[in-house]
């Protein structure tokens, strides 16, 4: 059973680019990089690194230190009944926590293809509309409204 704690990367350009990936179960579906926790005790940042490396592989850990922001925010919403099956009996509601991930301009993405079929990088307003989560696009454009 999933845990309902989870982690959002927002993985971005010094351009301004965004990374968005296509869900494999949901064609059309456009989102950051997510993932739930392996562990109640698991790190936060950790999860972020782990879920960055498992979906696009990029290893965080070979980018500069830093490269990795905790951006401090955190959202509950509900999850979407059709995914609810992950979660144990009664669960209904997520907490996701916020980071960005600054890579170079050249990185490579190598996509999990169980969970994912495409990426694009995108202009971040363009890609805070893409976002089939309202919260997703939120999240980019905190990021952005940061700098």
């Amino acid at each position: 059973m999933k845990i309902p704690i989870s982690v959002l990367v927002v993985i971005y350009k010094s351009n301004g680019d965004v990374l968005l990936i296509e869900r494999a179960d949901r064609a059309g579906f456009w989102q950051s990089v997510t993932g739930s926790l392996d562990a109640l005790d698991e790190d936060l940042a950790l999860a972020a690194t782990r879920e960055v490396c498992e979906e696009t592989g990029i290893a965080v850990d070979s980018l500069p230190k830093g490269a990795l922001q905790n951006m401090h925010h955190q959202i509950e919403y509900e999850i979407y009944p059709e995914w609810r099956f992950r979660y144990a009996p009664g669960v209904t509601r997520n907490i996701e926590h916020w980071f960005a991930l600054q890579v170079p301009d050249n990185t490579v993405v190598k996509l999990a293809p169980r969970e994912h079929v495409a990426y694009e990088w995108l202009p971040y307003q363009e890609a805070s509309l893409k976002c089939f989560s309202r919260s997703n696009g939120e999240a980019i454009l905190k990021l952005f409204s940061a700098s």
